[in-house]
Protein backbone atom coordinates (compact mmCIF):
# COMPACT_ATOMS: atom_id res chain seq x y z
CA UNK A 1 0.00 0.00 0.00
CA UNK A 2 1.25 3.58 -0.74
CA UNK A 3 1.84 5.51 2.33
CA UNK A 4 2.74 9.18 2.44
CA UNK A 5 6.32 9.20 3.37
CA UNK A 6 5.64 13.33 3.98
CA UNK A 7 4.44 14.27 7.31
CA UNK A 8 2.18 16.55 6.15
CA UNK A 9 -1.72 17.37 7.44
CA UNK A 10 -5.02 17.79 5.71
CA UNK A 11 -8.70 18.90 6.69
CA UNK A 12 -11.27 16.08 5.89
CA UNK A 13 -14.53 18.41 5.48
CA UNK A 14 -12.08 20.78 3.13
CA UNK A 15 -11.54 17.63 0.94
CA UNK A 16 -14.98 16.76 1.28
CA UNK A 17 -16.29 19.77 0.04
CA UNK A 18 -13.50 19.73 -3.27
CA UNK A 19 -14.50 16.34 -3.84
CA UNK A 20 -18.37 17.47 -4.00
CA UNK A 21 -17.64 20.38 -6.62
CA UNK A 22 -15.39 18.01 -8.83
CA UNK A 23 -18.45 15.78 -8.43
CA UNK A 24 -21.32 18.36 -9.43
CA UNK A 25 -19.38 19.22 -12.51
CA UNK A 26 -19.44 15.55 -13.55
CA UNK A 27 -22.90 14.55 -12.14
CA UNK A 28 -26.18 17.38 -12.80
CA UNK A 29 -27.81 14.93 -10.70
CA UNK A 30 -25.81 15.51 -7.93
CA UNK A 31 -26.98 17.66 -5.12
CA UNK A 32 -25.77 18.51 -1.77
CA UNK A 33 -28.42 19.39 1.42
CA UNK A 34 -27.82 21.07 4.77
CA UNK A 35 -28.83 21.63 7.95
CA UNK A 36 -27.66 25.21 9.14
CA UNK A 37 -23.64 23.88 9.01
CA UNK A 38 -22.84 24.53 5.76
CA UNK A 39 -19.77 26.68 6.36
CA UNK A 40 -18.67 24.18 8.85
CA UNK A 41 -19.14 21.23 6.55
CA UNK A 42 -17.73 22.62 3.36
CA UNK A 43 -20.89 22.03 1.35
CA UNK A 44 -20.91 25.83 0.82
CA UNK A 45 -18.32 25.36 -1.98
CA UNK A 46 -20.39 23.07 -3.47
CA UNK A 47 -23.22 25.58 -3.07
CA UNK A 48 -21.16 28.37 -4.47
CA UNK A 49 -20.49 26.84 -7.44
CA UNK A 50 -23.69 25.50 -7.90
CA UNK A 51 -25.92 27.54 -6.23
CA UNK A 52 -29.11 25.71 -7.74
CA UNK A 53 -28.07 22.25 -6.18
CA UNK A 54 -27.59 23.19 -2.45
CA UNK A 55 -30.40 23.22 -0.05
CA UNK A 56 -29.46 24.80 3.13
CA UNK A 57 -32.87 23.67 5.30
CA UNK A 58 -31.69 25.05 9.02
CA UNK A 59 -31.74 23.50 12.22
CA UNK A 60 -34.16 20.70 11.08
CA UNK A 61 -32.30 17.70 10.54
CA UNK A 62 -35.22 14.95 10.46
CA UNK A 63 -36.21 17.13 8.22
CA UNK A 64 -33.19 16.85 6.00
CA UNK A 65 -33.20 13.69 5.55
CA UNK A 66 -36.78 13.48 4.45
CA UNK A 67 -36.20 16.08 2.01
CA UNK A 68 -32.78 14.12 1.00
CA UNK A 69 -35.05 11.04 0.84
CA UNK A 70 -37.97 13.22 -1.35
CA UNK A 71 -35.04 14.48 -3.95
CA UNK A 72 -33.51 10.60 -4.26
CA UNK A 73 -36.83 9.41 -5.38
CA UNK A 74 -36.94 12.03 -7.49
CA UNK A 75 -33.51 10.47 -9.40
CA UNK A 76 -30.80 12.91 -7.52
CA UNK A 77 -27.50 11.73 -5.83
CA UNK A 78 -27.67 13.13 -2.63
CA UNK A 79 -25.59 14.10 0.00
CA UNK A 80 -26.84 15.42 3.26
CA UNK A 81 -24.07 16.53 6.05
CA UNK A 82 -24.12 17.95 9.47
CA UNK A 83 -22.67 17.05 12.55
CA UNK A 84 -22.93 13.40 14.08
CA UNK A 85 -24.37 14.96 16.96
CA UNK A 86 -27.26 15.66 15.37
CA UNK A 87 -26.99 13.10 12.30
CA UNK A 88 -28.00 9.82 13.53
CA UNK A 89 -28.31 11.86 16.88
CA UNK A 90 -31.48 13.18 15.89
CA UNK A 91 -33.58 11.53 13.07
CA UNK A 92 -33.09 7.59 13.31
CA UNK A 93 -36.49 7.03 12.22
CA UNK A 94 -36.19 9.25 9.10
CA UNK A 95 -32.87 7.71 8.57
CA UNK A 96 -34.39 3.59 8.79
CA UNK A 97 -37.70 4.27 7.15
CA UNK A 98 -37.17 7.36 4.75
CA UNK A 99 -33.73 6.10 3.43
CA UNK A 100 -32.98 2.59 4.36
CA UNK A 101 -35.97 0.51 4.25
CA UNK A 102 -36.60 2.04 0.41
CA UNK A 103 -33.01 1.88 -0.34
CA UNK A 104 -32.38 4.95 -1.62
CA UNK A 105 -29.04 6.75 -2.83
CA UNK A 106 -28.91 8.87 -0.32
CA UNK A 107 -25.18 9.61 1.24
CA UNK A 108 -25.03 10.79 5.08
CA UNK A 109 -21.71 12.88 5.23
CA UNK A 110 -21.07 14.25 8.97
CA UNK A 111 -18.14 15.34 11.34
CA UNK A 112 -17.49 16.44 14.60
CA UNK A 113 -18.26 12.94 16.01
CA UNK A 114 -16.11 11.07 18.72
CA UNK A 115 -13.74 12.62 21.64
CA UNK A 116 -12.24 15.12 19.49
CA UNK A 117 -15.12 17.45 19.16
CA UNK A 118 -13.57 19.38 21.72
CA UNK A 119 -15.09 22.15 24.00
CA UNK A 120 -19.01 21.40 23.21
CA UNK A 121 -18.42 18.36 25.37
CA UNK A 122 -20.45 15.25 26.10
CA UNK A 123 -23.63 16.21 24.48
CA UNK A 124 -22.07 16.71 20.97
CA UNK A 125 -19.21 14.18 21.66
CA UNK A 126 -21.54 10.99 18.95
CA UNK A 127 -19.52 7.92 20.07
CA UNK A 128 -22.21 5.98 19.09
CA UNK A 129 -23.10 5.94 15.41
CA UNK A 130 -20.98 3.11 14.26
CA UNK A 131 -23.22 1.06 16.05
CA UNK A 132 -26.26 2.67 15.72
CA UNK A 133 -25.39 2.76 11.48
CA UNK A 134 -24.02 -0.37 10.94
CA UNK A 135 -27.15 -2.31 12.58
CA UNK A 136 -29.91 -0.67 9.77
CA UNK A 137 -30.18 -2.86 6.67
CA UNK A 138 -29.07 -1.71 3.66
CA UNK A 139 -26.31 1.19 5.31
CA UNK A 140 -22.82 1.20 4.98
CA UNK A 141 -20.57 2.73 7.14
CA UNK A 142 -16.87 4.23 6.09
CA UNK A 143 -14.35 5.99 8.61
CA UNK A 144 -11.48 7.23 6.27
CA UNK A 145 -8.08 8.29 8.14
CA UNK A 146 -6.64 11.52 6.05
CA UNK A 147 -8.05 13.75 3.76
CA UNK A 148 -6.85 12.01 0.81
CA UNK A 149 -9.32 8.58 1.86
CA UNK A 150 -12.16 11.62 2.59
CA UNK A 151 -11.38 12.74 -1.19
CA UNK A 152 -11.32 9.15 -2.66
CA UNK A 153 -14.43 7.83 -0.39
CA UNK A 154 -16.77 10.70 -1.52
CA UNK A 155 -16.38 9.93 -5.15
CA UNK A 156 -16.76 6.17 -4.71
CA UNK A 157 -20.01 6.82 -2.53
CA UNK A 158 -21.03 9.36 -5.24
CA UNK A 159 -20.83 6.72 -7.77
CA UNK A 160 -22.00 3.60 -5.40
CA UNK A 161 -25.75 3.32 -5.54
CA UNK A 162 -28.07 3.03 -1.80
CA UNK A 163 -27.17 4.57 0.94
CA UNK A 164 -23.97 5.54 2.78
CA UNK A 165 -22.78 6.87 6.13
CA UNK A 166 -19.15 8.88 6.34
CA UNK A 167 -18.01 10.29 9.73
CA UNK A 168 -15.66 12.94 8.95
CA UNK A 169 -12.77 14.05 11.69
CA UNK A 170 -13.29 17.65 12.92
CA UNK A 171 -9.82 18.41 13.62
CA UNK A 172 -6.68 18.66 10.70
CA UNK A 173 -4.51 15.29 11.07
CA UNK A 174 -1.80 13.60 9.57
CA UNK A 175 -1.70 12.63 5.88
CA UNK A 176 -1.33 8.88 5.74
CA UNK A 177 -1.90 8.00 1.92
CA UNK A 178 -0.10 9.05 -1.56
CA UNK A 179 -2.11 10.95 -3.92
CA UNK A 180 -2.28 7.43 -5.80
CA UNK A 181 -4.73 5.42 -3.35
CA UNK A 182 -8.01 3.78 -4.22
CA UNK A 183 -10.58 2.26 -2.13
CA UNK A 184 -12.74 -0.48 -2.93
CA UNK A 185 -16.11 -1.51 -0.78
CA UNK A 186 -15.54 -3.85 1.69
CA UNK A 187 -12.15 -4.14 1.44
CA UNK A 188 -9.69 -2.95 4.08
CA UNK A 189 -5.99 -1.68 3.23
CA UNK A 190 -2.37 -3.18 5.31
CA UNK A 191 -0.35 -0.38 5.72
CA UNK A 192 1.72 -2.32 7.56
CA UNK A 193 2.97 -5.45 7.44
CA UNK A 194 4.24 -7.97 10.94
CA UNK A 195 3.72 -11.46 12.44
CA UNK A 196 3.41 -11.33 15.91
CA UNK A 197 -0.14 -8.85 16.10
CA UNK A 198 -3.07 -7.05 14.26
CA UNK A 199 -3.81 -3.99 14.62
CA UNK A 200 -7.80 -2.92 13.29
CA UNK A 201 -7.95 0.53 12.91
CA UNK A 202 -10.15 3.52 11.49
CA UNK A 203 -10.39 7.03 11.70
CA UNK A 204 -8.34 9.23 13.65
CA UNK A 205 -6.97 5.93 15.06
CA UNK A 206 -5.07 4.62 12.29
CA UNK A 207 -1.78 7.61 12.35
CA UNK A 208 -1.75 5.83 16.37
CA UNK A 209 -1.81 2.80 15.35
CA UNK A 210 0.83 3.11 13.16
CA UNK A 211 2.89 5.13 15.86
CA UNK A 212 1.80 2.14 18.21
CA UNK A 213 3.40 -0.15 15.90
CA UNK A 214 6.41 1.37 15.25
CA UNK A 215 7.01 2.00 19.02
CA UNK A 216 6.23 -1.69 19.76
CA UNK A 217 9.08 -2.66 16.77
CA UNK A 218 11.11 -0.20 18.49
CA UNK A 219 11.10 -0.80 22.23
CA UNK A 220 9.69 -4.39 22.34
CA UNK A 221 10.64 -5.89 19.13
CA UNK A 222 7.12 -6.93 18.06
CA UNK A 223 6.11 -6.98 14.79
CA UNK A 224 2.59 -5.32 14.21
CA UNK A 225 0.29 -5.92 11.35
CA UNK A 226 -1.82 -2.50 10.64
CA UNK A 227 -4.70 -2.70 8.95
CA UNK A 228 -7.06 0.51 7.92
CA UNK A 229 -10.85 -0.58 8.08
CA UNK A 230 -12.32 2.37 6.52
CA UNK A 231 -15.10 0.28 5.50
CA UNK A 232 -16.69 -0.72 9.16
CA UNK A 233 -19.78 -2.17 7.04
CA UNK A 234 -19.24 -4.02 4.59
CA UNK A 235 -16.47 -5.27 6.87
CA UNK A 236 -13.72 -7.13 5.04
CA UNK A 237 -14.54 -10.74 6.36
CA UNK A 238 -10.77 -12.38 4.04
CA UNK A 239 -8.77 -9.68 5.55
CA UNK A 240 -9.97 -10.28 9.34
CA UNK A 241 -9.59 -14.07 8.81
CA UNK A 242 -6.19 -13.66 7.47
CA UNK A 243 -4.95 -11.29 10.32
CA UNK A 244 -6.47 -13.79 12.64
CA UNK A 245 -4.93 -16.94 11.32
CA UNK A 246 -1.29 -15.33 10.40
CA UNK A 247 -1.00 -13.32 13.87
CA UNK A 248 -3.24 -15.13 16.22
CA UNK A 249 -3.91 -11.82 18.21
CA UNK A 250 -6.21 -8.49 17.15
CA UNK A 251 -6.46 -5.59 19.03
CA UNK A 252 -8.97 -2.32 17.62
CA UNK A 253 -8.58 1.03 17.16
CA UNK A 254 -11.53 3.28 16.90
CA UNK A 255 -12.81 6.74 18.63
CA UNK A 256 -16.40 5.53 19.23
CA UNK A 257 -17.83 2.98 22.51
CA UNK A 258 -16.00 -0.44 22.19
CA UNK A 259 -19.79 -1.47 22.19
CA UNK A 260 -20.82 -1.92 18.67
CA UNK A 261 -18.47 -0.28 16.81
CA UNK A 262 -15.53 -1.40 14.73
CA UNK A 263 -14.00 -3.55 17.64
CA UNK A 264 -17.53 -5.42 18.19
CA UNK A 265 -17.53 -6.12 14.06
CA UNK A 266 -14.10 -7.58 13.56
CA UNK A 267 -15.00 -9.91 17.08
CA UNK A 268 -17.89 -11.16 15.24
CA UNK A 269 -16.59 -11.70 12.30
CA UNK A 270 -13.14 -13.61 14.06
CA UNK A 271 -16.36 -15.55 16.28
CA UNK A 272 -17.53 -17.18 12.89
CA UNK A 273 -14.91 -17.50 11.03
CA UNK A 274 -11.89 -17.71 13.50
CA UNK A 275 -11.57 -16.88 16.90
CA UNK A 276 -9.06 -15.52 18.18
CA UNK A 277 -8.48 -13.15 20.96
CA UNK A 278 -9.61 -9.40 20.39
CA UNK A 279 -8.58 -6.59 22.79
CA UNK A 280 -11.04 -3.11 21.86
CA UNK A 281 -8.95 -0.04 22.41
CA UNK A 282 -12.03 2.74 22.79
CA UNK A 283 -14.16 4.98 24.67
CA UNK A 284 -15.15 2.64 27.77
CA UNK A 285 -18.81 2.91 27.47
CA UNK A 286 -18.91 6.50 29.26
CA UNK A 287 -19.67 9.61 27.69
CA UNK A 288 -16.77 12.79 27.31
CA UNK A 289 -16.62 15.72 28.67
CA UNK A 290 -15.43 19.04 27.32
CA UNK A 291 -11.83 20.22 26.62
CA UNK A 292 -10.33 23.20 24.60
CA UNK A 293 -8.88 22.22 21.02
CA UNK A 294 -4.86 22.22 22.77
CA UNK A 295 -6.81 20.18 25.25
CA UNK A 296 -7.54 17.49 22.70
CA UNK A 297 -4.81 14.90 23.19
CA UNK A 298 -5.19 15.70 27.04
CA UNK A 299 -8.63 14.49 26.65
CA UNK A 300 -7.51 10.53 24.51
CA UNK A 301 -5.04 10.22 27.33
CA UNK A 302 -8.02 10.56 30.15
CA UNK A 303 -10.25 8.24 27.90
CA UNK A 304 -6.83 5.29 26.48
CA UNK A 305 -7.06 6.95 22.84
CA UNK A 306 -3.40 7.19 22.16
CA UNK A 307 -0.61 5.32 20.38
CA UNK A 308 0.51 4.02 23.78
CA UNK A 309 -2.98 2.56 24.59
CA UNK A 310 -3.04 0.46 21.64
CA UNK A 311 0.58 -0.39 22.10
CA UNK A 312 -0.10 -1.50 25.60
CA UNK A 313 -3.26 -3.25 24.65
CA UNK A 314 -0.53 -5.22 22.37
CA UNK A 315 1.61 -6.29 24.99
CA UNK A 316 -0.72 -7.40 27.31
CA UNK A 317 -2.58 -9.34 24.96
CA UNK A 318 0.45 -11.30 23.99
CA UNK A 319 1.36 -11.73 27.27
CA UNK A 320 -1.71 -13.40 27.95
CA UNK A 321 -1.89 -15.51 24.47
CA UNK A 322 2.06 -16.82 25.69
CA UNK A 323 0.11 -17.90 29.73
Amino acid sequence: MQLSNLRKTGDMRGAYGEALVELGNENPNLVCVGADTTESLKTKKFGDKYPDRLFNLGIAEANLVSVAAGLAIAGKVVFASTYAAFLPGRCLDQIRNAICYPNLNVKLVVSHAGLTVGADGASHQQNEDFSVMRSIPNMKVLAPADALAAQQLTKLVAKTPGPFYMRLARPSSEILYSESIRFALGKANVLSEGNDATIIACGLMVQRSLEAARLLKEQEGISCRVIDMFCIKPIDHDLVYDAAKKTGIIVTAEEHNVIGGLGSAVTESCCERYPVPVKRVGVKDTFGESARDDEIEDLLVKYGLTSYDIAKSVIDSRRKALV
